[in-house]
């Protein structure tokens, strides 16, 4: 029996993929590797796929440096739109129109370093609304607050926080250096003692190594994260990685079925820069990954609903929430 017949099988039977085990997975044959994770997939997930949609809640004059971020105040890109926290009739309208297509998550993201006090309360206001208008779920991403903050959104309706690890520890001071690495792990502890749940992965083309991706799983797992977004980077002129060279589909199929290798029961989800891809991310839905966040990205154009639930139904998913 092959390495990874062996690592499978430990999985199935409730072991835990050690780093060292998922190095070797860096070399083992790429259709061998998609399969058995695929399998892993099915045998912890089922067909279940978890489809959410993200809005730009406040966008622009970002006062982080992250270098691959168009809002970063720090850089000169294209983008010169730019506004503050979206008014409640505003984000209930798109929750509505979304909730309307089939999606079941909502996500708020704004720009910034963290919401302040009296922006949280006018966001738990318009989750309120949501939660009583619209009824979708809903998840935040407000930047680096405290758990006094996450509790109020709590109470407002909101039920899973977002907060990237973007990299390993190793790599982060590489690609910011106006926040640290502990701050992110503290922003999403405190989002776990307020009782919402986590969804953090990262970007894959920033210059990391394979290593670092897998630090990186393997500290959202010591978090306690089963929602993993991997973002291919999408190099934005103006940005310090405007000319990174965008991974390959092959390359970036052995990450998502490492990482559902390393979290058997997540849902390993593409994000950002999937319409680069050819094929929209389908085979990397063969490979381990059950989850993706649809529709138009922060500053970029994504995939519509309506044709990603058309290349569900195909490959035999049905997108449902836990």
């Amino acid at each position: 029996m092959n390495f990874v017949e062996q690592l499978k099988n430990k999985v199935l039977g409730g072991g835990e993929v050690t780093r060292e085990e998922a190095l070797e997975l860096m070399d083992a044959p790429l259709e061998a590797l998609s399969q058995a994770a695929d399998q892993l997939r099915e045998h912890f997930c089922g067909d279940r796929f978890d489809m959410c949609t993200i809005v730009n809640g406040k966008c622009g004059k970002c006062s982080e440096d992250c270098k691959y971020c168009a809002q970063s105040a720090h850089y000169q890109t294209s983008l010169e739109e730019s506004y503050p926290l979206l008014s409640t009739e505003e984000l209930v309208k798109g929750a509505a129109e979304n909730k309307r297509q089939g999606v079941l998550r909502y996500s708020i993201v704004t720009s910034g370093r963290k919401l302040s006090d009296r922006e949280v309360d006018q966001v738990c206001e318009s989750i309120r609304a949501i939660r009583e208008q619209v009824g979708i779920e809903v998840c935040v991403s407000f930047g680096l607050l405290e758990e006094e903050a996450f509790r109020k959104l709590k109470e407002a309706g909101a039920s899973r926080v977002h907060c990237n690890l973007e990299s390993s520890r190793r790599y982060f001071p590489q690609v910011c250096t106006t926040h640290t690495y502990d701050e992110k792990i503290e922003t999403m502890k405190a989002a776990r003692r307020a009782g919402l749940s986590v969804c953090s992965g990262g970007i894959i083309g920033l210059g990391e190594t394979m290593e670092d991706r897998i630090d990186m799983v393997l500290t959202a797992r010591e978090l306690g994260v089963k929602s993993v977004p991997v973002n291919l980077l999408n190099p934005i002129p103006g940005t310090p990685y405007e000319h990174n060279p965008v991974l390959t589909e092959d390359e970036l199929r052995r990450v998502v079925a490492i990482f559902r290798f390393l979290i058997p029961d997540g849902n390993i989800r593409l994000a950002g820069g999937r319409g680069l891809l050819e094929d929209k991310g389908a085979r990397c839905f063969c490979s381990g990954a059950n989850a993706a966040i649809s529709g138009d990205m922060l500053t970029t154009a994504g995939i519509t609903v309506e044709r990603d639930l058309e290349m569900l139904r195909k490959l035999g998913y049905q997108v449902r929430l836990e």
